[in-house]
């Protein structure tokens, strides 16, 4: 197995070392550091726990110097195998109890030992009910809009929300994350920067995640894109895979490249994972191929002006409620 090594440190705006940005629909959650008190945190409740994944969402409690309590979400994720060290773990491990046999199958319970066992947690703190509700388990709902439903419910559902993308501007203004951008087209209207995904811990290609961030700010979605957009499309499609390239050996074969709707925030971007990868939000109900888009808007500029999108709402989004009053779910 392939094992990403990280690029050199960048001489120019084009060539940068990466970065994590977890789909960055988490933008609020960062990796816990020395400065988090973890060992004191007070569990209240299992928010949700996804077996594919290996990941389980806590809601935690802070106590800080004062005695006040702040909420908390801690991300568990176990981190995936690496390849040099698989023989280590079957030769070190501790206790292996028989679950199951049956003619030449079996399975095992197997304990490594701990520095075998690395878990990585993300965490959200001070959280809000709003990020304690986000991760909470929902019924999820999918929805057909229609130009007329975006143009009457989403789009103004978008204006009257506060949505901070200010860690999108740090980025590209370069005062946050400067030194982990892989690639940067630096042009106002057809550039963007190429950044790791917050969920990619950069140590294994397999689940390998990236994400290009545009840099001009009035094009919030793929409803916005026209013909005009297509030049600024190419760039990423193009710039981007030969980056990946570049730096971690994959090629464009094998990568998967695509723009989410609805997307997690409102400044458009563009994914790109490991072909073999199961990334999160990457079902056909709502990741659209960037390619796809391209060849849509060659065939008629106003290709997502006119057409109806499917996407899932959790049970708890607002924006589900307001397409529940129009009568439209």
């Amino acid at each position: 197995r392939r094992m990403a090594t990280p690029p050199p440190s960048p001489l120019s705006p084009g060539a940068a070392a990466p970065s994590g940005l977890r789909r960055r629909d988490e933008a609020e959650a960062a990796p816990v550091g020395s400065s988090f008190p973890l060992g004191s945190v007070r569990l209240r409740r299992l928010l949700r726990d996804s077996a594919r994944e290996k990941a389980a969402f806590v809601h935690g409690q802070v106590v800080g110097a004062a005695g006040e309590e702040t909420d908390a979400v801690l991300i568990l994720e176990k981190t995936p195998f690496q390849e040099e060290k698989i023989e280590e773990l079957l030769r070190r491990h501790g206790k292996m109890e028989l679950q199951m046999s049956n003619d030449i199958y079996s399975t095992y319970r197997l304990q490594p030992p701990p520095e075998l066992s690395e878990i990585k947690v993300t965490v959200v703190h001070p959280a809000t009910e709003k990020h304690l509700q986000k991760y909470l388990r929902q019924e999820v709902h999918l929805i057909r809009e229609t130009w007329e439903d975006y143009k009457n419910i989403t789009l103004p559902f978008i204006q009257s929300q506060s949505f901070s993308i200010q860690w999108v501007y740090n980025i590209l203004e370069k005062k946050a994350e400067a030194d982990r951008i892989i690639h940067e087209n630096p042009d106002p209207c057809n550039g963007f920067v190429l950044v790791p995904d917050f969920k990619w811990n950069q140590n294994q290609l397999e689940d390998l995640y990236l994400i290009a961030l545009i840099h001009r700010r009035d094009v919030k979605s793929l409803r916005d894109l026209t013909a005009e957009h297509l030049p600024l499309l190419r760039n990423i499609l193009q710039e981007g895979k030969e980056a990946i390239t570049k730096h971690f050996g994959v090629p464009g074969s094998q990568l998967r490249i695509y723009l989410h709707y609805q997307p997690s925030y409102y400044h458009l971007h563009v994914h790109f994972t490991a072909l073999g990868y199961d990334a999160p939000g990457c079902s056909v109900e709502r990741a659209h191929l960037l390619e796809d888009v391209m060849d849509n808007l060659l065939l008629d500029a106003q290709h997502y002006q006119k057409r109806a999108l499917t996407f899932p709402l959790r049970a708890d989004e607002p924006l589900l409620k307001r397409f529940q009053e129009a009568g439209r779910v």
